[in-house]
């Protein structure tokens, strides 16, 4: 048996991961470091008159110059998902009766649908990214955690929410402030929105696909397999002959107990 076999197989998905875990909309990086999003509307400032593409510039520039944290902007284009809009128009073919109406709504729905198939409509989303480093939660032990490559967390995970809620909420607030003065609605995202948000980033081709409740999650996140415990402790896996009963003995056990309670023939 070769020496690669004796490695233990451990998932490997999580380790090209930088999230370690996203708790109370608060997205936690493996180093100790954690951030929040903001998703924000846009303006078409080619439609805005000139004085209020001057007033939109000014706005823009102060809330600039008002920043005195780093902040990342991110505009994700992906493919226009239609889905939840073309289930509520099938559930109101199936409600309706009226045979004219009900034909209409067919042709409707199968003309939205080719639209967007043929000309691959795009979908704009923007973000604020507001990120907190790890070095904030203290210098020496974050360091440390970097350099040494330690695969756990520089201090507990609950300790970093707590830290994270407290030096990004007020930078937060400040952000919604500012955004609202250039006539911009914006919101945190909160767990569930931000499991669907990396979802569709690691899995562009599965727009449409329904997703659970992040409260019916252990966790949001792929974790690693779980190894038997002989194995987790030497690494090497067992032989498929060891500790297990034959196929052939299970067998005869199953054939007993059936004959046991086969009913009596007269």
């Amino acid at each position: 048996m070769p020496d690669t076999a004796k490695i233990a197989i451990r998932a490997s998905t999580q380790e090209h991961l930088e999230i370690e875990d996203i708790k109370d909309g608060i997205v936690l990086l493996k180093d100790g470091s954690s951030c929040l999003v903001l998703a924000t509307t846009a303006i078409n400032f080619g439609l805005l008159s000139e004085k209020e593409q001057e007033a939109t510039i000014y706005a823009y520039a102060a809330l600039l110059n008002s920043l005195n944290f780093t902040i990342q902007i991110v505009v994700r284009s992906a493919r226009k998902d239609i889905s939840s809009y073309l289930a509520l128009l099938e559930e109101r073919e199936n409600k309706e009766e009226r045979k004219l109406i009900k034909d209409q709504i067919v042709k409707y729905r199968q003309f939205i649908q080719e639209t967007v198939q043929k000309n691959n409509v795009l979908d704009k989303k923007f973000y604020l990214i507001i990120p907190m480093s790890s070095l904030e939660l203290g210098v020496a032990k974050s360091f440390k955690k970097n350099i040494g490559r330690q695969k756990s967390l520089p201090f507990n995970k609950d300790y970093i929410i707590q830290q994270a809620k407290i030096n990004l909420y007020p930078k937060r607030d400040h952000l919604l402030r500012q955004l609202s003065r250039l006539g911009l609605k914006s919101s945190q995202l909160e767990n569930q929105e931000l499991i669907r948000l990396f979802f569709n980033v690691y899995n562009p081709e599965s727009s449409g696909q329904p997703m659970a409740e992040s409260s019916q999650y252990k966790t949001p996140l792929v974790k690693a397999a779980i190894l038997p415990k002989e194995e987790a402790k030497t690494g090497i896996k067992e032989k498929p002959g060891e500790n297990q009963p034959e196929e052939s003995t299970i067998r005869k056990q199953i054939n007993n107990l059936v004959k046991k309670n086969e009913p009596a023939v007269s």
